[in-house]
């Protein structure tokens, strides 16, 4: 059973924390912290953190307790999602990406329980000339 995200404790704290990184960060990135992903169909909930630049977006998510080669990822440019299956837990989410990425151009790397999915942004819509 997913919990209730308005009942979350920490929410507050997540929001202002997301603040301050943007801050730091300054124009050259925005920051999105997201609790327990973008609202998985079952698993555990994994903690999802969005990076975004001009340039790419990049997601870190922490999968702890499983095999790199147990790990399934999938993205159609809008929506990514996680699933991976450990001894001791299964994860499985979506993420709603804050921008479109162009899917082709992923790349993962995952290191000590440390999902990392980088992608470069998909290009804006080009215009068309009319003849």
């Amino acid at each position: 059973m997913r919990r209730d995200d308005r009942d979350d404790p920490f929410d507050e704290f997540f929001r202002e924390l997301e603040r301050m990184m943007n801050d730091v960060m300054g124009p050259e990135g925005d920051v999105h912290i997201e609790q327990g992903g973008g609202g998985g169909t079952g698993g555990t909930e994994m903690h999802l953190d969005v990076h975004e630049t001009d340039d790419q977006l990049r997601v870190v998510a922490d999968v702890p307790g499983v095999d790199k080669d147990d790990i399934d990822l999938k993205c159609d440019g809008t929506v990514l999602t996680i699933q991976a299956t450990g001894t001791h837990r299964d994860y499985d989410d979506q993420l709603s990406l804050p921008a479109r990425v162009d899917e082709h151009s992923a790349n993962a790397t995952y290191n000590n329980g440390i999902l990392e999915v980088t992608f470069d942004r998909a290009e804006d819509a080009s215009d068309i000339s009319l003849d």
